[in-house]
């Protein structure tokens, strides 16, 4: 985001521009160039905590529209050479070029033609990973960024890896880092030289994974379509807010747009979400998972109530952030079904359809879902 809005405006070159948030520090980071990274801001990072550590940066409100449309270009340039795409994000895929080899060569010089064209014809730099896995060029295309091109080959990816922090490992995050240092685990090559059943009493069944992660082993195919993982919605409020019934109506609408969006994808929703951030920044989950697949808004709604009011125990505390998601999803159909609907489902699910048919033609603003009576009596927090 940070490099479409320099190239956009030449002006910012050279400077620390913030993409979100605003210039008094509400809201979160979605990206920093590099010249702020230079002063520890970064991605997911709260702009209140950016303004502190880059006091003269430059603040921009996200321009996801401009960034979705240079997206499709380079991602029409990647279709030219494979249809096998996989999508991470709008800035980051990966490609199985293994058929593409006879019209277009060896895979390192796809990359560098890909790398090029995007240069030439979007006008934006790519850093460019080529390996024989996923793992392996996930890891190569962040080793030199911003413009770099590292090939892994499989021959000698586990000395490539070997120095490098545990970290690196995926499905090591910061928590599991420091766990593991604990136990003289502090390098790839530690996890790599280490017998699987002394990892597994320290890592348990996640131990065989990472042992193959640091040989450079992963058999994950490339996944095209670009399924759904989770679905969820967020707010950052302009002001902290305490009173329950003011959070509980936030609530409620984030629920309706994640609902209405499960519902369009074609999911149902195993485990629903709640996010809450505290005015001191301090983030809390909590989560429910639900016997049945759902994607409707009452049922989403009353589960993440529940997370929101006794789960998460705010005691009365503000809050500056309110989430919603939805995970372990399941495409409709993919289920047994109720043998028996209930009156209160079929009538939700009719409710449901009429509201989105409304909402698509008139906006989301249109109409919403009524509070509804709680038959049980309401307790303070």
């Amino acid at each position: 985001y940070a490099s479409v809005e320099v190239m956009d405006d030449p002006r910012l070159a050279g400077k620390p521009v913030i993409v979100g948030g605003t210039p008094e520090g509400r809201g979160v980071v979605a990206a920093a160039s590099y010249e702020a990274r230079e002063f520890g801001v970064h991605s997911a990072m709260s702009a209140y905590r950016a303004r502190k550590l880059c006091p003269h940066g430059i603040v921009i409100a996200p321009r996801m529209s401009r960034y979705a449309e240079l997206s499709r270009e380079i991602r029409a340039i990647f279709a030219h050479y494979t249809p096998l795409i996989e999508p991470i994000s709008l800035d980051e895929a990966f490609l199985d070029v293994t058929a593409s080899r006879k019209l277009f060569g060896p895979p390192v010089e796809i990359a560098r033609m890909i790398k090029r064209r995007i240069r030439d014809e979007v006008g934006l730099v790519a850093s460019v990973g080529v390996a024989s896995n996923k793992y392996l060029a996930k890891l190569a295309s962040d080793l030199e960024k911003p413009d770099g091109f590292v090939v892994i080959d499989q021959e000698n990816a586990a000395a490539r890896l070997a120095p490098l922090p545990v970290g690196r490992l995926w499905g090591v995050g910061k928590v599991s880092q420091k766990s593991l240092e604990q136990f003289g685990i502090r390098t790839v090559g530690d996890i790599s030289r280490m017998p699987l059943d002394q990892l597994e009493k320290h890592l348990g069944s996640n131990a065989r994974r990472l042992k193959e992660l640091s040989l450079g082993i992963d058999d994950r195919p490339v996944v095209t379509g670009g399924e759904a993982r989770s679905i969820s919605a967020e707010n950052t409020f302009a002001r902290d807010i305490d009173d329950r019934e003011t959070l509980r109506n936030h609530l409620d609408r984030l629920v309706e747009r994640v609902a209405q969006r499960t519902r369009r994808s074609g999911f149902e929703a195993y485990t629903i979400q709640l996010k809450a951030r505290y005015a001191d920044f301090t983030t809390v989950t909590r989560a429910a998972t639900l016997a049945e697949p759902t994607a409707q808004t009452p049922a989403i709604r009353d589960a993440a109530r529940e997370l929101l009011e006794v789960r998460l125990g705010r005691k009365g505390r503000a809050l500056r952030l309110l989430g919603v998601g939805v995970y372990n999803l399941v495409r409709v159909g993919e289920t047994q079904p109720l043998l028996i609907e209930d009156d209160r489902s079929r009538k939700n699910r009719s409710i449901d359809t009429v509201m989105d048919s409304l909402q698509d033609r008139f906006g989301s603003d249109v109409i919403h879902r009524g509070r509804g009576r709680r038959k049980e009596k309401d307790t303070s927090e």
